[in-house]
C-alpha cells in the first residue's frame, strides 16, 4: 500500500538507517515495533517536526498492522521509493483530502482560516484562509458546501513577493481582510 515516511536527515528513524529501495524486518506491530508509515501524509506531522524532517513516498507492504490511532501503519516490508519536497508533501496532503473527504481530519487541519505555524497552515472549510511569514507553506482545500467534498485545492509559498507574509490569502490566492476572530 502507498503510504508516507518521515525521517531525520539521511534516512534515519529512532536510530535504525533506512535504505532506498526494500527494507526488511520481523514483527510488524504497530505499538512496538514494524517499520511505521501513514496513510495520511499529515500524519507524519504527529511524529515528526515539519522543518528538521524529510518526508518520503513508500510502499508498505509484508505483515501489517494497525492500532487505530490516526492512519499510522507498521509493516515487516517497506520500500522507500521517492524523497517529496516541501511542496510535493503537501500536494500529496491536499490529494489525500480530495480522495478521502470524509474521513477524519488531521489534527495539522484547521477549520475556516489559520496563521501559519512551525512552517505551514493547512485550512478546509467553505472558504478557507491562510496567512503565515516568509517561507511557510500555505495549503487551502474549498470544500463543496452541500456533500462536503473538496472542489478546490490551492498551495504556494510564502516567498515575499507572489505572496506576501503576514497578508491573508483565499483559495485563489486573492488578498483578503480578515476581521480579528
Amino acid at each position: 500500500m502507498i503510504a508516507y515516511k518521515a525521517f531525520r536527515p539521511g534516512l534515519i528513524c529512532l536510530g535504525y538507517q533506512f535504505v532506498m529501495g526494500l527494507n526488511v524486518t520481523d514483527k510488524a506491530n504497530c505499538r512496538k515495533n514494524g517499520f511505521h508509515s501513514a496513510e495520511n501524509p499529515l500524519d507524519c506531522l504527529s511524529y515528526y517536526s515539519f522543518g528538521g524532517s524529510e518526508f518520503y513516498l513508500v510502499d508498505a507492504g509484508g505483515d501489517i498492522d494497525e492500532d487505530g490511532t490516526d492512519s499510522k501503519i507498521s509493516c515487516t516490508e517497506l520500500r522507500i521509493l521517492k524523497q517529496l519536497s516541501k511542496k510535493e508533501f503537501f500536494l500529496h496532503a491536499l490529494a489525500y483530502m480530495v480522495d478521502h473527504p470524509h474521513r477524519e481530519w488531521n489534527s495539522h487541519v484547521d477549520a475556516d482560516r489559520a496563521t501559519a505555524h512551525n512552517g505551514f497552515a493547512v485550512v478546509r472549510g467553505f472558504d478557507p484562509l491562510a496567512c503565515g511569514d516568509h517561507g511557510d507553506y500555505l495549503a487551502l482545500a474549498k470544500e463543496n458546501p452541500e456533500n462536503g467534498t473538496i472542489e478546490q485545492i490551492a498551495l504556494a509559498q510564502v516567498d515575499g513577493k507572489a505572496i506576501l507574509p503576514g497578508i491573508w490569502y483565499d483559495i485563489n490566492f486573492e488578498k483578503r481582510t480578515v476581521g480579528i476572530f
